[in-house]
């Protein structure tokens, strides 16, 4: 089954079931998407008007890009929960051979590493986002400006979010200096990007609170 393919209402549906997938993961990748599409639209909006004639060449490189990265999250909603099942199939695995439960500790282990891989993916096509986020939000359509900013919260948003389905995973595993090499990378990112984040939220704040914005002839 192909999640990314549900309805809104399917899928939201899917979640609130007691299955494990999609889960946290396939939410993220979601939320992701829909951050990196509102910088899509910004950069539409942007491109389609003549007073921001000066950007047009980074703009066009630009939504390229996001756009990329708006796909690759979709993407990763259904991969997500393809790197998680082996591990789900795993936990449910019983035996009373001692040859066989340490064959299923040895693939959980693996599972666990591979895991973790969808949601550092996430993290990073979010933190890409949020960089983009910025740029559109200092030189994009003022009129839109809102959508940088949200943009840049919900990329951050599904960036916390894919961060503990990494965590849960190190959190279980043998290899604790691989986990700790995996937290170190994901923790410092989360802090990077989040900090960035907040900056535009920041700078969208203030130019909503304190900027006329002229609507006439910019949409």
């Amino acid at each position: 089954m192909i999640y990314s393919e549900k309805t809104c209402r399917d899928f939201v549906s899917a979640v609130a079931t007691s299955e494990p997938i999609p889960g946290g993961g396939s939410v993220a990748a979601l939320v992701g998407a829909l951050g990196a599409a509102l910088s899509t639209m910004v950069a539409s909006l942007t491109l389609s008007n003549k007073k921001y004639i000066a950007v047009e060449a980074e703009m066009e490189k630009n939504i390229q890009e996001i756009h990329k990265i708006q796909e690759d999250l979709i993407g990763l909603v259904q991969k997500d929960i393809d790197n998680f099942e082996p591990l789900a199939k795993l936990y449910k695995m019983k035996s009373d051979d001692p040859e066989e439960k340490k064959k299923i500790r040895e693939a959980k282990q693996k599972a666990l590493y591979e895991a973790c891989l969808v949601p550092m993916e996430i993290i990073k096509k979010c933190g890409r986002a949020i960089e983009l986020s910025q740029e559109f939000a200092v030189k994009g359509n003022k009129v839109v400006i809102a959508d940088s900013g949200s943009s840049a919260v919900l990329c951050k948003a599904a960036m916390q979010a894919a961060s503990f389905n990494i965590y849960i995973n190190t959190n279980m595993m043998k290899d604790k200096e691989l986990a700790h090499k995996i937290n170190g990378e994901t923790a410092q990112r989360i802090v990077y990007y989040g900090a960035l984040a907040d900056s535009v939220f920041g700078y969208t704040t203030n130019t909503l609170m304190n900027t006329v914005i002229e609507t006439d002839d910019t949409i």
